[in-house]
C-alpha cells in the first residue's frame, strides 16, 4: 500500500512539473543553449525562429533582454537570465519564467551574451510579431519602421494578423499600405500580388514605385543554342545591334565561361617575356619579335604545347556569338507580374508627369507672387514718375529689417507680423517721402543724375543697415501656423509661406486697384500720369500727387520686405537681390500698368522655373538664359505687354 501511494505522489509531482515546463521558456533556451551562447549570425536563425514561434508570453521579453546585452548564461548549469548589476564584482540574475530573483553571483561565474549587430538584426525582425501587437503605441510604429526598412516574407503573415486589432487608425492605414506592398513583392500567390500591383497602379507614393521598380529589373544572361522554357524574358539581344555591341556580348560569354578570354597585346608580350628559351620563343628567335605576325607565330607555337592560354580571333568570336542566345530577363520568374508591374510603372509614369508639371506650376506662380510684390512699388514709381529708382531694394531691405525689430519687441509671431506689417509700411513711406521732397523732386527732368543719386542713396541705406544691425543675417520666424507645406501627395508640394505670398500680392493688387480706380488719389495719379499739364491745368498739383504716390510704392515695398524676409535672410544686401528683378518685372510687363507688372512677373517667374527645371544643376545659367531672353523680347516689345499712353510711355 505504501508503495502505491509513493508511486502515485511521484507520478503526481512529475506531471506538475512537466505541466510547469511546457509554459517556461528556459527548456527551449538549454535545446538551443550552444547557439545562443555562440551567437553567430550564420547558425543563431533557427533558435531565434524558434523562441519567437513558440507562443510563450516570455519570448518577447527574453528577445528584447537579448537584444540589449541584458542577458547572462550561468556557466555552473547553462541556464540564461536577465542580469542586473549589484555592485562592480556581482550580478543578480532574474528567471525569465517566473520573474523572482535567483541569487546574486559573481561576474567570473557569469557569461554576457552580446550579440553582434547581424545577430540584433535578426532580434529585431523576430520581434516585430509582438510589436505589432504592442499596447504601447509607440513599439507599434517603431515595428511598422523596422518593416519598411527591411520587408521580407515571413513579416507578412504576422502584418495581415495585427491589422484587424489596430485600434488606432493612422496606424492601421500604415499597415493596410505596407501590407498591400509586402503582398506584392512577397505573396506566394501570383493572383494576389497582380490584385494588389492593379490596387496601387494609381498611387504616387515612392514607396510604391521602389516596390514595383525590383520586379521590372533586368540582367543580361546568354545560353547556348535557343532560350530555355520558363525564362521570363525581357528581351531578346541581338550582337551588334545599338545598346549591345559584340564586344559586350563576347565578354558576356567569358563572364559565363562559354568562350575563352581575349589575350590582350600586354598579355602576349608577358607571355613571350616569360618563355625565352634559348634566344627564342616557340622557334622564333627574338631578334624577330619586334613584328606582329612574329609575335602572332611566337604565341600560338606557345599556345599549341599548352604553355599559354590560345589566341581568340575574330572568326572564333563570331562563331561563338553565332553559337549562343542573348537575352533580358526579368529577375521576377512570373510573366503575369511583371506585365502587370510594367504597366502600374507606366501608369505612374504618366501621372507624375502631370504632377510634376502642376508643381513646377505651383512653384512658378509662387516665384511670380514675390516678383510681384517686390516690383509693385517700382511700377508705381517708374510708371508715374519716371524715377529710375535704384534704392528700391533698400526699402524692400528696411521692411525686412523693421519685421525683425517688431519680433525683437513682440515675441508672439503672429502678432508681430501683424503688427510689423503696417508699421513696415509707415517706416518705408515716410521713408519714400522724405527721398521725393529732399532728392527725386529736383532731378525730375534729368533722368541720369536721377539713377545715380537714387544709387547712392542705396549704397548709403545699405552701409547704415550695416552699422545698426551688422553684417550677420538677422531672422524673421514666421508664425507656427505657417511652417510645413501643402501636400497633395509625393509629387507635389508648395510651403505655407509661399501661399501667404501668393494670398498677399493677390491682396494688394485689390488694394491698388481700388486705390487707382476708387479714390481721389488714384483719380490725380492717372491724371498726371495720362498728361501732367492737362492736370495741373484743372487744378491738380503734380508735386503733391508725385510725393504722395512715391511713398506709396516705398510703403508697398516695405510690406514686400517683411513677405520677403518670412523665408529670405534678412541683410543690407536683402534688398539687391531684388532689384534686377524688379525692374525686368516692370519693363517686361509694361511701365507703369499693374496688368502690365502682373503679367510681367509671371512670365519672368515661369520662364525662371522653365529654364530650372530643364538646367537644375546650375541656377546662374538659369538666369542668364533668362536675361537674354527678355533682351530679346524687349526689341521686339520695348514697351512691354502691355504698353501704357502717357508720360511714362515717352509721349
Amino acid at each position: 500500500m505504501l508503495r502505491l501511494f509513493l508511486a502515485s505522489l511521484a507520478l503526481l509531482l512529475s506531471c506538475v512539473t512537466a505541466s510547469a515546463e511546457e509554459g517556461a521558456i528556459q527548456p527551449l533556451l538549454q535545446e538551443h543553449r550552444e547557439v545562443i551562447a555562440k551567437s553567430s549570425r550564420k547558425t543563431i536563425g533557427p533558435a531565434i525562429d524558434a523562441i519567437a514561434n513558440s507562443s510563450l508570453p516570455q519570448a518577447q521579453t527574453m528577445l528584447e533582454t537579448w537584444a540589449a546585452k541584458s542577458m547572462w548564461m550561468r556557466k555552473s548549469d547553462g541556464r540564461f537570465f536577465v542580469g542586473e548589476k549589484a555592485d562592480s564584482k556581482n550580478y543578480r540574475l532574474i528567471d525569465f519564467d517566473t520573474g523572482e530573483v535567483v541569487g546574486t553571483f559573481p561576474k567570473k561565474e557569469l557569461k554576457q551574451l552580446k550579440p553582434n549587430s547581424g545577430v540584433r538584426a535578426l532580434i529585431g525582425t523576430a520581434l516585430v510579431q509582438f510589436q505589432l501587437l504592442d499596447e504601447d503605441r509607440a513599439k507599434r510604429q517603431a515595428a511598422l519602421t523596422s518593416i519598411q526598412r527591411d520587408p521580407e516574407a515571413a513579416l507578412l503573415t504576422p502584418l495581415r494578423a495585427s491589422i484587424e486589432q489596430e485600434p488606432d487608425a493612422g496606424l492601421k492605414a500604415q499597415k493596410q499600405r505596407l501590407e498591400r506592398l509586402l503582398t506584392i513583392g512577397y505573396d506566394a500567390d501570383p493572383a494576389a500580388r497582380i490584385a494588389a500591383i492593379e490596387e496601387m497602379s494609381g498611387d504616387l507614393g515612392v514607396d510604391v514605385r521602389a516596390t514595383l521598380n525590383p520586379l521590372v529589373a533586368t540582367t543580361r544572361d546568354v545560353t547556348p543554342g535557343a532560350v530555355p522554357e520558363g525564362v521570363n524574358v525581357a528581351a531578346n539581344l541581338i550582337p551588334g545591334e545599338e545598346g549591345f555591341s559584340e564586344a559586350e556580348a563576347y565578354d558576356l560569354l567569358v563572364t559565363k565561361g562559354f568562350a575563352p578570354a581575349r589575350v590582350t597585346p600586354d598579355e602576349v608580350r608577358l607571355a613571350l617575356a616569360e618563355n625565352i628559351e634559348g634566344g627564342t620563343v616557340g622557334g622564333v628567335p627574338v631578334a624577330q619579335l619586334d613584328k606582329d605576325d612574329a609575335r602572332v607565330r611566337a604565341y600560338a607555337a606557345l599556345a599549341e604545347a599548352g604553355t599559354v592560354p590560345p589566341l581568340v580571333n575574330p572568326a572564333d568570336i563570331q562563331a561563338a556569338l553565332a553559337a549562343h542566345a542573348f537575352f533580358e530577363t526579368y529577375a521576377e520568374p512570373v510573366v503575369e507580374v511583371t506585365t502587370a508591374a510594367q504597366d502600374a510603372l507606366d501608369n505612374i509614369a504618366l501621372k507624375v508627369g502631370v504632377n510634376q508639371t502642376l508643381d513646377l506650376t505651383l512653384d512658378a506662380l509662387s516665384l511670380a507672387s514675390i516678383y510681384f510684390l517686390a516690383a509693385i512699388g517700382l511700377a508705381i514709381t517708374f510708371g508715374v514718375m519716371g524715377v529710375i529708382n535704384m534704392a528700391h531694394g533698400e526699402f524692400i531691405m528696411m521692411g525686412a529689417y523693421t519685421g525683425y525689430v517688431v519680433q525683437q519687441i513682440i515675441p508672439d509671431h503672429t502678432v508681430s507680423i501683424i503688427v510689423a506689417i503696417p508699421l513696415a509700411f509707415a517706416v518705408t513711406f515716410a521713408a519714400g517721402v522724405a527721398m521725393e521732397r529732399l532728392v527725386i523732386r529736383w532731378l525730375y527732368a534729368r533722368p541720369l543724375e536721377t539713377l545715380l543719386a537714387t544709387f547712392g542713396i542705396s549704397i548709403a541705406l545699405q552701409q547704415l543697415a550695416k552699422n545698426i544691425f551688422g553684417t550677420q543675417a538677422r531672422p524673421l520666424t514666421a508664425p507656427g501656423w505657417l511652417d510645413g507645406a501643402w501636400v497633395l501627395n509625393d509629387v507635389v508640394s508648395i510651403s505655407y509661406i509661399r501661399i501667404a505670398i501668393f494670398i498677399l500680392a493677390l491682396i494688394f493688387l485689390g488694394v491698388f486697384l481700388f486705390i487707382m480706380k476708387r479714390t481721389r488719389l488714384g483719380l490725380e495719379t492717372r491724371a498726371v500720369t495720362q498728361n501732367p499739364a492737362m492736370a495741373a491745368s484743372m487744378g491738380i498739383n503734380p508735386g503733391r500727387v508725385n510725393m504722395l504716390t512715391f511713398g506709396l510704392g516705398s510703403g508697398i515695398a516695405g510690406i514686400a520686405g517683411v513677405a520677403i524676409g518670412l523665408f529670405a535672410k534678412v541683410t543690407s544686401e536683402l534688398g539687391s537681390d531684388y532689384i534686377v528683378q524688379s525692374f525686368m518685372t516692370v519693363v517686361v510687363g509694361g511701365v507703369g500698368n499693374i496688368w502690365g507688372t502682373l503679367a510681367g512677373a509671371t512670365m519672368i517667374g515661369f520662364l525662371q522655373k522653365g529654364i530650372e527645371w530643364l538646367n537644375p544643376s546650375n541656377t546662374l545659367a538659369a538666369q542668364t538664359y533668362m536675361i537674354v531672353f527678355i533682351i530679346i523680347f524687349i526689341q521686339f516689345r520695348p514697351r512691354g505687354i502691355i504698353a501704357l499712353k502717357g508720360r511714362a510711355a515717352g509721349d
